[in-house]
């Protein structure tokens, strides 16, 4: 796909991160491409190129609950939904990645809103 680049330890976080692959299930299963550093409660949207498929998703919105390093699930039902895939030569006019960004915290969690990542440490 596109170069794509997000920072694995950024300043401010939750931070961005790039997707590697939504399984079509209920709910669905986002995989990112490295460890995305959220909590369980923190509400994301998903950013879909066309390219990637799954156009259905493209910019929905949920809770997750987070099921490893790199992997959570949304309150999303997608198994009817067309297959997402990551294109292995995308157009030249396609330079978006999918992604999810963090847009919010369940009150009844907010773990990350008071987390200070300055100075950061990656321990």
């Amino acid at each position: 796909m596109a170069t794509c680049y997000a920072l694995q330890y950024p300043v401010f976080q939750p931070a961005m991160r790039l997707i590697a692959s939504i399984t079509q299930s209920n709910p669905a299963l986002v995989t990112t491409t490295f460890a995305h550093q959220y909590n369980t409660g923190c509400i994301v949207r998903l950013d879909i190129p066309s390219s990637c498929g799954m156009q259905q998703i493209n910019q929905m919105t949920g809770p997750i609950v987070v099921t490893g390093n790199s992997t959570f699930s949304i309150a999303i039902d997608s198994t009817n939904f067309e297959d997402f895939s990551i294109p292995l030569s995308p157009p030249p006019s396609v330079n978006t990645c999918a992604m999810v960004v963090p847009i919010g915290e369940q009150n009844l969690y907010l773990n990350s809103a008071v987390q200070n990542v300055l100075p950061y440490s990656a321990t």
